[in-house]
């Protein structure tokens, strides 16, 4: 048997078991292992199907040019098939990216231009804005747009889903991917619940994306989006492929946790994959711990690609040290910046949203505070602090007699006690006041920038001693 050209080897991926992982527990996990796709990652199976849709629709003619705005993978599976089809490319991808993707995207005889992570996505110079004017300018060129061509979706509604169906025999209970076009988790889960309701599928997003922000509160609030390292997961912006009613939860992972883990499943499994699977490995186990598997469970875990394209970065003992995440001292975390602050668990002050803005800066006044959370009854529902208070009483002092729910901004978002503080302190530099923590009692605290500065100060003298 023979294949007639490479595409035709796309999907079809093996499911292999992790034994080290989850070991001794009930239940059973298994690794989708997509790096088994000819161009390495999951992202030939939306490549294909995305371009033989686009030549269906007449939107791809002969000749024509694809432009796209990539991470890298989805770059390279174009790039496949356009070389079996006869087409050119034009990649635009971030300076976060690896330099092995842009490499290989270059040998495969594609032009890449590189922009900056750190813009806005309608930015002029953001990668999605620059693919965009491409397409526009270029005469008989076809932009894909990964996040909003539902094409994505639709082919691991035709493929990953079916397989993962097939090849546990019906018999999978919960399924784990990362969020990043949100087309590999929403049509793997689309099938996977017609045939079965009742499967979990939980999403994996990196710490500094909006994802699991806007899947639990509904809203497009920007203080929660901070830069983050790990490729190929976690947005900016909702791509139209991301269907959240069909998502049960989502855990964000922080890139430390993912790099980590990612290098642990090349050493401990033999599987050498890149850091968005070491997310999604890292975040089912910690849906594991809060939910255990049942005997009969059988968890499986999507790594969508291969470490190939990596070894200049996580893989790599110099870079990962001069970045932070081989530091050999002690990282506090949430619980341990709450211990060592003088007050320990602090009794939350809080402000009414019926109260005026002037009893709020009495209140914040009589307890030297610089923010306050905003409550209705028992749920905390705003935030105010001094920044915001400041420009309502520069534009006019009667502000002083609004109620406070009508100039409140959105809650602080709540983190977990095991959060590290570097992953703290970048939420806090991107405008945020402070964050809040639920304790196991179901209470509340809040924790700031003096907190932190104040545990990093401590941790300071401890290692002088």
């Amino acid at each position: 048997m023979w294949y007639s050209s490479i595409i035709e080897t796309v999907g079809n991926t093996p499911l292999v078991k992790l034994n080290t992982f989850h070991k001794e527990q009930p239940g059973t996990v298994l690794a989708k292992v997509e790096y088994f796709n000819p161009g390495h990652s999951v992202k030939d199976r939306i490549a294909l199907k995305m371009i033989e849709d686009a030549e269906k629709a007449g939107k791809l003619k002969p000749g024509g040019t694809i432009i796209e705005g990539t991470s890298g993978n989805t770059g390279m599976g174009l790039a496949l098939v356009a070389a079996v089809k006869g087409y050119k490319c034009i990649f635009t991808t971030t300076d976060k990216q690896s330099m092995e993707k842009v490499n290989l995207l270059r040998a495969l005889g594609c032009e890449v231009q590189i922009c900056p992570t750190n813009v806005e996505p309608e930015d002029p110079r953001s990668y999605y804005s620059i693919a965009k004017r491409l397409s526009e300018e270029i005469p008989n060129s076809f932009y894909p747009d990964q996040y909003n061509n539902l094409s994505n979706r639709q082919s691991h509604y035709e493929t990953t889903g079916p397989e993962l169906w097939d090849q546990t025999d019906g018999k999978i209970t919960h399924f784990v991917a990362g969020i990043g076009t949100g087309g590999t988790i929403t049509g793997a889960a689309q099938y996977l619940k017609e045939k079965n309701p009742d499967i979990r599928i939980i999403g994996i997003d990196s710490v500094g994306s909006i994802f699991k922000s806007y899947f639990e509160t509904g809203v497009f609030d920007k203080r929660h989006i901070a830069p983050y390292m790990t490729e190929g997961i976690g947005e900016d912006i909702i791509p139209e492929n991301v269907d959240f009613s069909l998502i049960d939860d989502i855990i964000q992972c922080p890139d430390r946790e993912a790099f980590l883990t990612t290098r642990k499943l090349a050493r401990r499994e033999g599987l050498f994959v890149g850091g968005s699977c070491g997310s999604a490995v890292w975040g089912a186990l910690q849906h594991i711990k809060k939910n255990p598997l049942k005997p009969d469970d059988i968890m499986v875990i999507l790594l969508p690609d291969s470490g190939t394209r990596y070894v200049s970065k996580f893989y790599n003992d110099e870079w990962m040290r001069t970045n932070g995440f081989l530091e050999e001292e002690h990282r506090p975390d949430v619980e341990e910046v709450i211990e060592l602050r003088s007050d320990g668990v602090r009794k939350l002050i809080t402000v009414d949203r019926d109260e005026t803005l002037g009893e709020a800066i009495e209140l914040m006044n009589r307890h030297n505070i610089s923010q306050l959370p905003v409550i209705s009854g028992s749920d905390i529902v705003g935030s105010l602090t001094e920044t915001k208070i400041l420009g309502l009483l520069t534009k006019s002092t009667d502000a002083r007699h609004k109620k406070v729910g009508t100039v409140m901004d959105e809650p602080f978002p709540t983190v977990a006690m095991d959060l590290k503080i570097d992953q703290i302190t970048r939420m806090l530099s991107g405008g945020l006041a402070a964050v809040m923590v639920r304790l196991d009692d179901g209470r509340h605290t809040i924790v700031t920038r003096s907190d932190l500065i104040n545990t990093l100060s401590k941790a300071s003298d401890l290692s002088r001693e």
